[in-house]
């Protein structure tokens, strides 16, 4: 009967291995998800704390349409500028998908004047954004 019983607990103990790196799996993702959402927050309203914080100290920053990378320092010093640009706008995110720490969402920026549709990839470590770029995909949001 002892025979019997160590195979059970071997399936026991790989079955409670994989649910717990499943759990693990998606509690990463959440906590990405949770990232990314407060980002899009603090952007819209030009939060430099906020995005002080979740960005890492040697993030870089490709803005592909406009051909510059910006340091988490220049990133930071633009927001003035950007402040302006967003007065009244909306942005809306979705998580295209999430996996080994790059997570690559659709944006709409909905301004006043215009609106403009992004993809937008974001690599997390430790709970800062280590790496961003975007590029638009389309002069308006239809496709959003």
């Amino acid at each position: 009967m002892s025979g019997k019983a160590r195979p059970v607990s071997n399936v026991r103990s790989a079955v409670f291995t994989a649910a717990a790196l499943l759990i693990a799996i998606i509690a990463a993702r959440a906590d990405d998800g949770a990232i990314i959402s407060r980002w899009y927050s603090a952007l819209l309203v030009a939060d430099r704390t906020e995005l002080a914080d979740l960005l890492a100290d040697d993030v870089r920053i490709k803005l592909g349409d406009l051909g510059v990378v910006q340091s988490k320092q220049e990133f930071i010093a633009a927001l003035d500028e950007w402040k302006g640009a967003v007065a009244g706008a909306e942005i809306r995110h979705r998580i295209e998908k999430s996996e080994g720490g790059i997570t690559t969402v659709i944006a709409c920026y909905d301004f006043p004047d215009n609106d403009m549709l992004m993809q937008e990839t974001f690599a997390v470590a430790g709970n800062r954004i280590t790496a961003s770029s975007q590029a638009a995909i389309a002069e308006n949001c239809e496709a959003y």
